[in-house]
């Protein structure tokens, strides 16, 4: 782990085993499990409170002068692959999902296991994407 322009909260759970690079902020009591990585390739990246992300998890900053803000309380399952420069608050990224770097998630949402979301624009809140069509569900 590259501890360079990496700043982690007290309360914040980071495994030695993890990638981190660049400059990355962590929130209090946000778990980064092992052979996670983190990578603020283009901007910094901002993690708040809570989140947990586990392993093989890939969130990555590759849109050039931009910030990716990820909000409080999402959950990134096991190679979950996340490059969107917004991410709200309360959403689950089931294992080996990938979101592009258009794509604006908003609070709620659930990308389910395998599904690709690549379309630009934000996903609206309490949205599940599922199926191997890349099903979407608003529930209200």
């Amino acid at each position: 782990m590259s501890r360079k322009d990496v700043k982690i909260a007290p309360g914040a759970v980071v495994c030695s085993e993890s990638e981190l690079q660049g400059d990355i902020s962590i929130g209090t009591r946000t778990v980064i499990h092992p052979k996670a990585r983190i990578i603020a390739e283009c901007g910094p990246i901002k993690i708040g409170e809570s989140n947990l992300i586990e392993e093989r998890v890939e969130i990555i900053n590759n849109v050039p002068n931009s910030v990716m803000i990820v909000g409080d309380f999402n959950v990134f399952e096991v190679g979950a692959r996340c490059h969107s420069r917004e991410v709200g608050d309360s959403n689950v990224f089931e294992s080996k999902c990938f979101v592009g770097p258009q794509v604006r998630i908003s609070n709620g949402c659930i990308i389910g296991a395998m599904c690709s979301v690549t379309a630009p624009g934000p996903i609206p809140e309490n949205t599940v994407i599922y199926g191997e069509k890349v099903n979407m569900l608003i529930y209200f």
